[in-house]
């Protein structure tokens, strides 16, 4: 047995840590099938993916019953990791003029087919919303070695009805607590500027679409005809043409250029803004538009952070690494597609696997690289190699860490089995009011 193995055993362990008796056995073997890829080749289906690790039937069954009905919270899972992690002391936080970044975005595990699920998620490939488990995500961005990690803090699951606008609103809100005093909020376009202006305390960079305008802070000056000015003179970032006819972009405030490799980035600055529909003396923000001759389309920003227009490219750009948490726990661990139905484990699952591909791509980049076969000459330490390892492993060579992790050992003997444990009641049906009355 390899010691990565043993290492992934004892950070699993970490994890649980708190976990009652049973539900953590339970989960550490839910956790090693799920690392281990076998949900790929189970095609999603939990009792086959961990019959294929080669646990014992009432394992399994232990373990189905540890995701369905066991007493965990996964937020609970998610703090026990990073601050597994911080203590490890291998990941340290990007800072650029003194701020840190902290990634924002939802993501949608899609299941068009299940039956009483209320909440929808947008997909660019069918080009509308579809029926998905929506879940909000915040996370730390830094590095471990020479490796981009985004380490989440924070998972928040959409509740039945509520929509994409609605859950952004609350995981904002939700979001701004956990943040430090030099931390800062990276999002994607589709969060709305004014939930993010409503909260006064929170530092933002936000992206947002082509098309936007802004208004200056101050009143244009009165030209003696017709009603004094109410609103500030509208800013228009880029250039757009409609019907034929071409608006120009607003005089940029400030120039900004530097180079990135061989490549010269050129930057627009607007500062000392309000909203399009907001008069002087509302919240203001700053604006930038960043062509990069690498992209056709240029970068709109908005934030309210007295930093340069470089600092703010560095900063927006840890946003990406929040981009492999679902694909790691979709592509690379097999739950894009799933077979559980039951209203806690449906919602369990996603958020077990989130921080299982978490939890992957961390001992892929702190341990040396694993290489598939002799073919693999120049290892490299992504987590698809690692999980081709733990692909191999079996039950019977399953490192259990000694302590807490263990089989509940329940009495039972008093009670009723076979027919009798499982007999079902009758329902009282309600008769209406009218059938009472006669």
């Amino acid at each position: 047995m390899s010691e990565i193995v043993y290492r992934i055993g004892t950070l699993i362990a970490q994890v649980l840590c708190g976990v009652p008796i049973g539900t953590n056995l339970g989960l550490f073997h839910l956790f090693f099938a799920l690392l281990s890829g076998r949900f790929l080749s189970a095609r999603g289906a939990v009792f086959s993916a961990l019959a294929d690790l080669g646990l014992p039937n009432d394992a399994v069954r232990r373990a189905g019953a540890a995701l369905c009905y066991g007493r965990f919270c996964p937020q609970t899972l998610l703090e026990n990791w990073q601050r597994l992690v911080e203590q490890e002391g291998c990941f340290y936080a990007h800072c650029y003029e003194g701020y840190c970044p902290v990634a924002c975005e939802l993501t949608g595990f899609f299941r068009t087919r299940l039956v009483g699920l209320s909440t929808k998620h947008y997909t660019s490939q069918a080009g509308k919303a579809l029926p998905a488990l929506v879940f909000g995500l915040v996370a730390s961005v830094g590095s471990v070695g020479k490796k981009r990690l985004a380490l989440p803090r924070l998972l928040v699951r959409a509740e039945a009805h509520e929509s994409d606008a609605q859950l952004q609103k609350r995981l904002l809100h939700q979001a701004q607590p956990t943040l430090l005093e030099k931390e800062v909020l990276l999002i994607d376009a589709g969060f709305p500027l004014k939930e993010l202006l409503s909260c006064t305390k929170l530092l933002f960079v936000a992206r947002v679409r082509k098309n936007f305008t802004a208004r200056r802070n101050q009143l244009p000056v009165y030209q003696g005809v017709g009603r004094a000015p109410v609103y500030g003179e509208k800013v228009r970032p880029l250039s757009r043409e409609r019907a034929g006819k071409k608006t120009k972009a607003t005089k940029p405030d400030a120039l900004a250029r530097w180079k990135d490799g061989k490549h010269t980035l050129r930057a627009y600055w607007f500062e000392n803004l309000v909203e399009s529909d907001q008069e002087p003396g509302a919240t203001t923000f700053g604006c930038a538009v960043i062509f990069d001759p690498r992209y056709k389309e240029p970068l709109v920003l908005v934030t309210n952070l007295p930093v340069s227009a470089y600092a703010l490219w560095r900063l927006y750009r840890d946003r990406w690494p929040m981009e492999p948490l679902p694909w790691a726990a979709k592509q690379m661990l097999g739950w894009e597609r799933a077979y559980v139905f039951a209203e806690q484990s449906r919602h369990r699952l996603p958020e077990l696997a989130l921080l299982a591909g978490n939890l992957l791509a961390y001992v892929a980049a702190t341990s040396q690289p694993v290489a598939t076969g002799f073919w693999d000459r120049c290892a490299r330490p992504p987590c698809g190699r690692l999980r081709r390892v733990l692909s191999r492993l079996h039950f019977s060579e399953l490192p259990l860490p000694e302590g807490q992790l263990r089989k509940k050992q329940s009495v039972f003997a008093p009670l009723p089995k076979g027919v009798k444990a499982h007999r079902r009641q009758k329902a009282e049906v309600e008769l209406p009011k009218w059938r009472l009355e006669a």
